[in-house]
């Protein structure tokens, strides 16, 4: 049964109607054609447990529930409800109903009442009670995706800090497997010099010395460059990204290009040094598992200072389900460090690959 509204393109009002008496429906169907003849209303009439639940499984917007049936009743409607959480609001249309039935009633978890003789307001109450539930769902969802952001905060925290670890580990490693062995090479050297038994020996000792001393302030500065490349501050990011793949590319053998898009800001932010080591840790895995003979990188200059980085190999490629398998190692530290790193940022990183096929690396900061 329906109550017809001459705006066709209007969505149609979806009611279940718990009603033993179906001339009271038709009551309904027609006040509500009068008093809201700009929507279109569809009825459903239901008059005990069993159609009632069989009708919940389709979708209705609102159910309206007589107080007073012989096989049924407003509180086994809502006790189904509630068991199936359904949050299909109900409100009780009713001949007559006493205030104490009626507070009961809307305890139990009815939404509103409505005595029949004022049916005229029925359009009313059902908007009421419709932007009630989707406040509700709307709180709910907002609810679930707050929980799942803190969630995630709390994930990306405990990654910070294995990250953070994980850089001071790295750098220690460069400090005392290369710097300080190239130092203690120095100190052993300038002591030989001290106790050689003629000037020329001493001279060969000090000429050594001053050669590893230069390679150390060679490795020292390799390693401020690969923290923070000084170009970063002097020069731009674009400076920076083409001395940095210069730096490896062409050692390797490898040909290069570097372009960008958009206009570069005067002043960078921490965005631009994030991807600054995204470059590099991506250049890092090209050299040392792609095989490639060439290499492009892209810097986008977007609104808002949101920065985009776009490096592609034409290597091997690798197999994408297999080795980012949700678990860090040593076999994918580095694609790991990278996603770490553009998160933190408040970024997504995307890699595009297959076996064979080479990789394409994207970020958005």
């Amino acid at each position: 049964m329906s109550a017809h509204s001459p705006t066709a393109s209007t969505q149609t009002i979806r009611l279940l109607c718990v009603e033993d008496n179906p001339d009271d429906v038709e009551l309904m169907a027609i006040a509500l054609e009068r008093a809201d003849p700009q929507r279109e209303y569809a009825l459903h009439r239901v008059d005990d447990a069993g159609s009632f639940v069989e009708a919940l499984q389709q979708e209705f917007d609102v159910v309206l529930c007589d107080f007073n049936m012989p096989r049924f009743s407003p509180y086994a409607a809502l006790q189904i409800l509630v068991a199936r959480r359904a949050s299909t609001p109900m409100v009780v249309v009713t001949r007559a109903i006493g205030e104490e039935a009626a507070v009961h009633v809307l305890r139990c978890g009815a939404k509103d009442y409505l005595t029949k003789d004022k049916l005229g307001t029925l359009p009313q109450i059902i908007e009421r009670v419709m932007n009630e539930r989707q406040r509700l769902l709307d709180k709910e969802r907002l609810d679930r995706e707050l929980e799942a952001a803190y969630r995630r905060l709390k994930k990306l925290s405990a990654r910070l800090v294995v990250a953070q670890e994980r850089e001071r580990s790295l750098i220690s490693r460069e400090l005392h497997d290369q710097l300080g062995q190239t130092l203690t090479g120095v100190v052993i050297h300038l002591h030989a010099a001290q106790r050689a038994p003629d000037a020329d020996a001493a001279r060969r000792y000090n000429d050594i010395a001053m050669e590893m001393a230069n390679g150390a302030v060679s490795q020292l500065k390799t390693l401020s460059f690969s923290l923070r490349p000084a170009q970063l501050d002097l020069l731009g990011l674009v400076a920076a990204v083409q001395s940095a793949v210069q730096r490896i590319a062409e050692p390797a053998g490898l040909a290069f290009t570097v372009t960008s898009r958009g206009t570069e800001p005067a002043t960078l932010g921490e965005t631009a040094a994030v991807a600054m080591r995204l470059v590099q840790e991506a250049l890092t895995n090209i050299l040392r598992h792609a095989k490639a003979t060439y290499i492009a990188v892209r810097l986008r200059f977007l609104a808002q200072g949101r920065i985009g980085v776009l490096v592609v190999d034409d290597g091997v490629g690798f197999d994408k389900a297999n080795l980012l398998d949700g678990q860090p190692s040593e076999r994918n530290i580095g694609l790991y460090s990278m996603i770490e790193r553009t998160e933190l940022a408040g970024g997504r990183l995307h890699i595009r690959t297959s076996p064979g096929r080479g990789v394409a690396i994207r970020a958005i900061l």
